[in-house]
């Protein structure tokens, strides 16, 4: 834990009540932590000596504050829950002060067991891979509705400055939504996506944002190039009107949504579908995959 203990953790903060030996089962499957995980994790988090129990609590007064935390080795990362499991009543608070739905709640925490998922398939043990990521679910910053999650956000320089140049509603720092898409929710479909925004429009009623933007190697503007016409990914795609397309080439980042592991060797990764080969293919032919933004009016 000597990288956690190098920043600066609040030393108080609100009341940190840890659920029971009773009730903690509970609340991971609340989490949607998978079964498989359970017992493991309750193992771990019930036997917490007291100062990484104190540490915990701080990692929650900062995960609620927004002080950065740091990923952990992949055997240790299961601390992460716990500190997910100790925060949860706040950020059930915060929901509901707000007049969160409970169901929206419900959902939006159900994301730290999706982070669950992925740390196992990636590295053989429960975690959580981004304690970042996790930190927005956490206070509040993040929604998941239908298939689509929405964070309330303002446009960056790039994004900002690509929408005014193209006449958009705003530019650098206007008031936007943005758009993110978790795993494990079924098929990208365009009748998911008009959902998930119709209910977004619903729930964000009376906030005055302009634009939904969002930044992803789902938007890298070869994608259409290599997949068919009737793509789920091509659909979503034509919704934004194309900002920007990162400088660098980030390989890694289909690679590990697409595959899991990254690290696995490109001959030994599955070719079983149409995203899984052309995303190969791509490669083998010398080609790169990029990160990039889009938007479209709100």
């Amino acid at each position: 834990m000597a990288n956690i203990d190098e920043i600066d953790l609040p030393r108080e903060g609100p009341d940190v009540v840890f659920p029971g030996d009773a009730a903690l089962p509970d609340v991971l499957l609340d989490l949607a932590v998978p079964h498989e995980d359970v017992n493991a994790t309750l193992s771990l988090l019930r036997r917490l000596p007291p100062d990484l129990a104190a540490l915990r609590d701080r990692c929650v007064w900062a995960a609620l504050a927004g002080v950065a935390l740091p990923p952990l080795p992949a055997h240790l990362a299961v601390f992460y829950v716990g500190v997910a499991v100790a925060a949860v009543a706040h950020t059930r608070a915060r929901h509901a002060e707000r007049g969160v739905p409970p169901e929206v709640t419900a959902a939006t925490l159900r994301d730290v067991g999706r982070q669950v998922t992925r740390h196992r398939r990636r590295h053989g043990v429960p975690g959580i891979p981004n304690p970042q990521w996790l930190a927005k679910n956490l206070r509040g910053e993040l929604f998941e509705l239908g298939r689509l999650q929405f964070e309330p956000a303002r446009l960056g320089n790039r994004t900002g400055t690509a929408v005014a140049a193209a006449g958009g509603p705003g530019g650098p720092g206007t008031p936007s939504l943005e758009l993110h898409i978790p795993d494990f929710r079924g098929p990208l479909t365009p009748a998911a996506v008009d959902d998930s925004l119709e209910q977004a429009h619903a729930f964000f009623d009376g906030t005055p944002f302009a634009v939904a933007a969002c930044h992803s190697w789902l938007l890298d503007p070869q994608l259409p190039g290599v997949l068919p016409e009737s793509s789920n990914i091509v659909a979503f795609q034509r919704r934004f009107t194309h900002a920007y397309r990162g400088p660098e080439p980030a390989d890694d980042l289909p690679l590990a949504f697409v595959f899991d592991d990254p690290a696995v060797p490109r001959a030994d990764l599955p070719r079983d579908t149409a995203l899984r080969r052309a995303l190969l293919d791509h490669l083998d032919a010398g080609g790169h995959w990029y990160a990039a933004a889009g938007w479209f009016a709100w």
